[in-house]
Parts: structure tokens; C-alpha cells; sequence
């Protein structure tokens, strides 16, 4: 087994990061460990993007702190909770604020890669919808604020009448602007500069707030 991403083991109890970091090493992934989750936290800002083994009970910043913490700072990495026997309501609990899945201790070897796997898959399908996110922005920040308004009105779904009437200006002039978006946009078609919109975090607006 081997890919890209890191791993990174974020347990107080140092015989764990050991052994797993052995386990890890064996089979080719890169990892790094953290005692507490406040070190792992402190360093966050310095790190390449990874898969995240985290323990649900630590002093300081235990797992449920990191994960609320991740959320809060937009991290989308993904994160696989080791937990203890009993200590079903903490996973529910972590995986409402995130985690993909969690092992409970002690797991199997094949378990944990297996897991590692899926966390690598899921990485990567966020690095491209982060990717697409990025391109589709700098696409509509190319846009002029009267042809954001204009794309917004086709996400919307407005006729050129209805965006005429809402501007107070032509449809000639709305269909000069439209074609202007679309060609800014490198859109072939209306679902394509909608589509794009989207990607870029436009949401079509409540009936309330149109015109």
C-alpha cells in the first residue's frame, strides 16, 4: 500500500503512535505523530493535506475539541476516530462533526489500512471539488458587478424580460451582457454557466428575494 497523502496520529499514549507508526511505515505511508491534540492543532496551519488517526480521549483538546476545531478553520481532511470499548455515543457524536468512520480499540491491522484507503479516496475527491471551487471563482471574480448580477439572474432562472424589467434596462443590452458571460465564463451553454455558478458557491435565490 502506498499513496500520497500523510498520516497523522494525533493519541496521548505514546506505545500507540509507535506501533502504528511502525504498522504505517511497513506499508510504505508516511505518518507523523502528535501526543496531544492541541500540538496537532498548533501545527495545522504548517501541514500538507492528510488523513488524520484521531483518539477520541486525551487532557487538553481531546477528540472531540480537534474535530470541532477542524470544522470551525474549514478543514475538510478526513478523519478516522479511534475510540474505546464503550464509547459509541463519543464516535456519534465525532462523526456528526466530521469524522468519516471510526475503529474501536483494539482494531485489526487490515481494518486500519482499509480505512486509510477510503480516507485517501475521500481526500483526494475533496481536493478536486476544492480545485473546481477554486477555478469556477476566479472565473466569476473575472465578471463585472452588472454581469454578476446577470448571472446571478440566470441562476436564478429570469427570462431576458424578467431581468430587463428587475435592471430597468433593454433586452438588447441584457443579451449583450448575457453573451458577455458566457463567453468570460467559457460557458457553452446556459447549464454550463449555471453549473459554474454553483461550483463557485452562488445559490439560487428564495422566490422572496428575486427582483
Amino acid at each position: 500500500m502506498n499513496d500520497q497523502y500523510p498520516v497523522y496520529i494525533v493519541d496521548d499514549d505514546a506505545q500507540i503512535r509507535t506501533s502504528l507508526g511502525v504498522l504505517l511505515d511497513v506499508n510504505r505511508l508516511q505518518c507523523r505523530g502528535f501526543a496531544t491534540g492541541d500540538a496537532f492543532l498548533a501545527a495545522l496551519a504548517e501541514l500538507p493535506p492528510g488523513r488524520i488517526l484521531l483518539d477520541i480521549r486525551m487532557p487538553g483538546s481531546d477528540g472531540i475539541a480537534v474535530l470541532s476545531e477542524l470544522h470551525a478553520r474549514r478543514y475538510r481532511w478526513p478523519v478516522i476516530v479511534m475510540t474505546g470499548h464503550a464509547e459509541v455515543a463519543l464516535a456519534v457524536t465525532a462523526m456528526k462533526l466530521g469524522a468519516i468512520e471510526f475503529l474501536e480499540k483494539p482494531f485489526r491491522e487490515t481494518a486500519l489500512l482499509e480505512a486509510l484507503a477510503r480516507a485517501a479516496t475521500a481526500l483526494r475527491a475533496i481536493e478536486e471539488d476544492e480545485a473546481d471551487r477554486g477555478e469556477a471563482l476566479t472565473l466569476v471574480r473575472s465578471l463585472t458587478p452588472r454581469e454578476v448580477q446577470m448571472l446571478q439572474a440566470l441562476l436564478n432562472g429570469s427570462s431576458n424580460k424578467q431581468i430587463a424589467d428587475d435592471l430597468g434596462i433593454s433586452i438588447r443590452t441584457v443579451e449583450m451582457h448575457r453573451a458577455s458571460v458566457m463567453r468570460k465564463l467559457n460557458a457553452k451553454s446556459l447549464a454550463d454557466a449555471v453549473l459554474l455558478a454553483a461550483t463557485a458557491g452562488m445559490r439560487r435565490a428564495a422566490p422572496g428575494e428575486q427582483g
